[in-house]
């Protein structure tokens, strides 16, 4: 079977600490819930993701080097 997960094409994700993830949440003046939603079943998504835990997603852009977006794993 194959990792979908280590394929070329699918951006870095990454998990937050919880003290990450509150500075995050400060420089953008918003609650956990605001930020956009993945679910648990994605499977570009790191094994250890849980629900409730927060993926911060690098990925290339034409414009800019990198981009970068936070999900919110929902179930």
């Amino acid at each position: 079977m194959v990792d979908v997960s280590q394929h070329e094409l699918v951006p870095e994700h990454t998990v937050l600490d919880e003290e990450i993830l509150e500075d995050v949440l400060e420089e953008y003046d918003i609650d956990r819930t605001d930020l956009p939603k993945i679910k648990r079943t994605d499977p570009a998504l790191p094994d250890e993701a849980e629900m409730g835990d927060v993926v911060k997603i690098v990925r290339d852009s034409r414009t800019a080097d990198q981009a970068v977006v936070y999900r919110l794993v929902v179930d």
